[in-house]
């Protein structure tokens, strides 16, 4: 639960991240402080969290398709966007704010960074870009056929960047995450994790049972075609995750936009979760069999070697144990006893 040494420290520089208060987007503006640069954040707290936003960040309230136009300057170096809606199944039931807030959010971005000239961009993508993989691991080169608009609307910027890079100049890198698990203690002891309501990840949901918040588990499926009979998932420490996006300020060049995936390259079964976090907490964790859900793909496994040869990433967290453990301490922190059944 230490605080790690960051990429890019030495160069400080002025930043922009969209979506800072939320989880992930909350553990790169740690790791940018840490690492010593200037950071302002923009959420408009829909689904963020005022309180995770890293002290010593500046914060403004609002939407980017609102405030981005207004807010940036040349005196910015560069943006990290974050700011999305998330839920696949609301993205299915409610498609038009997927496609408004999404899409039309990172289209007025990419038209304020013109405007500003601000030259370099580094974008929260994912792997649900790709749909259902026809090869595991899963290269960038594997055809990106979305099953829900969610994955729809995050290839569609991955294309808008791609036009912006060819046509302006702009500097960009795309990183399409897997499973982002863990939590992140910054310097300062501050502890940043997950927080989504609706939880719909499997390893904060495993542990809110454990914790008493939560009676079972739903494990979807146990006749896949792996060791036990449930998916197989790529968890990536979210620690790792947000030391890529500091290498990839620094990767970025003028006219290009480069995709990584970022995955820790090892699979890990839903049973595989539901074991370790037994033997991480010491607590039972009852489960329930549950029909399999349609889309769920038997296996999801990243092959990062694009991140590996340009950007100089290497993941260290990689063992589901410590991936837990980090989880487990930022759920116990943030829910206290008297929270919990």
């Amino acid at each position: 639960m230490t605080a790690t040494p960051t990429p890019t420290a030495g160069n400080p520089r002025r930043l922009l991240v969209t979506g800072g208060a939320g989880y992930v987007g909350s553990v790169v503006t740690a790791h940018l402080l840490d690492a010593g640069h200037r950071v302002t954040v923009l959420d408009d707290l829909s689904t963020g969290h005022r309180e995770s936003v890293p002290a010593g960040a500046d914060f403004v309230h609002g939407r980017v398709q609102d405030t981005a136009a207004d807010l940036l300057d040349p005196g910015y170096d560069a943006v990290l966007h974050f700011a999305a809606s998330s839920q696949v199944g609301e993205s299915v039931s409610d498609p038009e704010k997927y496609w408004r807030n999404n899409v039309g959010g990172s289209l007025e971005l990419l038209t304020a960074l013109r405007a500003a000239g601000v030259r370099t961009l580094v974008f929260s993508s994912t792997a649900a870009t790709y749909g259902e993989p026809r090869t595991v691991p899963v290269t960038e080169d594997e055809p990106t056929l979305p099953t829900n608009p969610y994955g729809a609307t995050k290839l569609a910027v991955d294309h808008m960047i791609g036009a912006e890079c060819a046509a302006h100049g702009l500097a960009a890198v795309s990183l399409r995450y897997f499973n982002v698990a863990g939590a992140h203690t910054a310097a300062d002891g501050t502890t940043y994790g997950e927080r989504h309501d609706p939880e719909s990840h499997l390893i904060p949901l495993v542990l809110q049972v454990a914790r008493g918040r939560r009676d079972a588990i739903n494990v979807y499926g146990d006749d896949y075609p792996t060791a036990d009979g449930t998916c197989v998932r790529d968890y990536i420490h979210v620690a790792d995750l947000a030391d890529a996006h500091l290498l990839a300020l620094g990767a970025a060049r003028p006219g290009e936009h480069l995709v990584c995936n970022l995955g820790n390259g090892n699979g890990f079964t839903v049973q595989d979760v539901v074991r370790t976090v037994r033997d991480v907490t010491g607590h039972p964790v009852p489960q329930i069999t549950a029909p399999r859900r349609t889309g769920d793909p038997a296996v999801l496994v990243a092959a990062a070697d694009r991140a590996r040869d340009r950007l100089g990433w290497r993941p260290t967290r990689t063992d589901l144990a410590s991936i837990v453990r980090d989880a487990w301490h930022f759920e116990q922190s943030k829910y206290p006893a008297q929270q919990a059944r």
